[in-house]
């Protein structure tokens, strides 16, 4: 068992490393040879092809959800840690519209985002100026029993500041 997870450990920082370097397409070959070779967790590997496609940069979106619907046609079943891969980086393309999708059907399947998964699609929500949309899905989840975190909050944008930051603590926290 230890070694398979020393394989594992070592083949997700070779996937990173390839998917940083813009060798996203050697990296999905080193995949699927481990996964062939019965090694890798389906689900593990589908999220780690998924994170490769969003570390590639903005714009390829599609292909991470590509990705997570053929995941899902094979019958393997999402993580919370899946969820937060695919909602995060949604948000960081823009694709608010799915990423409050799969925000709501990670809680619907009993998973509660992390502060840093919620903080990013709050903070794609005030970098598009929809404020109010934001607001709408808050109160969404709050129905299904979300309490935000602010000091969690405050540690997942220690980066940001200025406008961003006060109105996305405005957002989640009633201070606006």
């Amino acid at each position: 068992m230890r070694s398979e997870g020393g394989l594992l450990n070592n083949a997700v920082k070779m996937f990173d490393a390839l998917s940083k370097d813009d060798l996203t397409h050697e990296a999905l070959q080193l995949f699927s040879q481990i996964k062939d070779k019965g090694h890798m967790p389906d689900v593990v590997a589908h999220t780690a092809v998924m994170e490769a496609y969003f570390n590639a940069g903005t714009g390829h979106s599609k292909k991470a959800l590509k990705v997570f619907m053929r995941m899902l046609a094979s019958g393997v079943v999402p993580n919370a840690y899946t969820y937060s891969v695919l909602i995060t980086g949604l948000a960081a393309d823009a694709k608010l519209v799915d990423a409050k999708k799969y925000v709501l059907e990670m809680m619907a399947k009993g998973m509660l985002p992390n502060a840093h998964t919620y903080a990013a699609v709050f903070e794609a929500y005030t970098r598009e100026n929809k404020v109010d949309e934001a607001k709408e899905l808050l109160q969404q989840m709050k129905a299904r029993g979300f309490v935000p975190d602010e000091n969690a909050v405050r540690d997942a944008l220690r980066d940001k500041r200025g406008q961003v930051f006060r109105t996305v603590i405005g957002i989640l926290f009633d201070k606006i």
